[in-house]
């Protein structure tokens, strides 16, 4: 590689910078056309919100206690996840000298000091506390849809009030989105961070699986067949 400087070649911080400019660009942009037009995550927070109205008619709410109970295990599964991840990092740091040492061997592999593989690393790290924090607000959010499902009254006792009806479902339904944002957030941020462990070969294919990232994310988001299949059943 040309001039290293300091820790890390200007490819390197190159690479880097074209990671934070394609995060943060495409968590704008996917916010802002989401507004506009349907995606994944506008079309089903119509069906939270939905799911909450209908609720209200069910004096049995066992089976929606079941999958609420059901969104807050996967979201306790990442949040565990990323714990175990940032402790492997931590002992990546601490064994950075033997890592060097195997990735020396490899073709095509430019990281070769100690610095620039301990900064790798603890750009990873940074990206999984990030994780950590979405995953654990995520299920603080789906703590609170418990307390109002709890709190939600029976329909005997609102009766013909469709105000007092539709303020329940969208308070509910609308934390219930913040929810399932977060926990977007955080898996998303899993996407970037897979992206990253090909800096560690080279920072033109770090470039590259980054740009490939969001070229899925936004396929899957905007583009995907089960937003086809949702969009029409809402339609209809």
């Amino acid at each position: 590689m040309a001039n290293v400087s300091g820790i890390a070649s200007w490819f390197d911080w190159f690479a880097l910078f074209s990671l934070i400019v394609l995060w943060v660009g495409y968590t704008v942009f996917a916010y802002r056309k989401g507004q506009a037009t349907p995606c994944l995550a506008s079309v089903l927070a119509l069906y939270r919100r939905d799911w909450m109205y209908r609720l209200l008619g069910r004096d049995n709410r066992i089976a929606d206690a079941s999958l609420l109970a059901s969104l807050r295990a996967s979201v306790s599964f990442f949040a565990s996840t990323s714990i175990l991840v940032m402790a492997g990092l931590i002992t990546g740091i601490a064994a950075s000298e033997e890592a060097v040492g195997v990735l020396s061997t490899m073709p095509f592999v430019t990281t070769y000091t100690r610095e620039l593989w301990e900064l790798k690393v603890l750009v990873m790290l940074v990206i999984f506390v990030y994780t950590f924090f979405e995953f654990t607000w995520s299920l603080r959010l789906y703590n609170f849809t418990c307390v109002l499902m709890g709190s939600a009254p029976l329909m005997q006792d609102i009766s013909g009030n469709k105000t007092e009806q539709k303020v329940f479902a969208d308070k509910a339904g609308s934390i219930m989105t913040l929810a399932a944002n977060h926990f977007n957030y955080g898996l998303r941020a899993y996407y970037f961070a897979l992206a990253t462990l090909s800096w560690f070969i080279h920072p033109s294919i770090f470039i590259i699986s980054s740009v490939l990232v969001v070229v899925i994310l936004y396929r899957r988001e905007f583009h995907s067949k089960v937003l086809d299949a949702l969009s029409v059943s809402e339609r209809e």
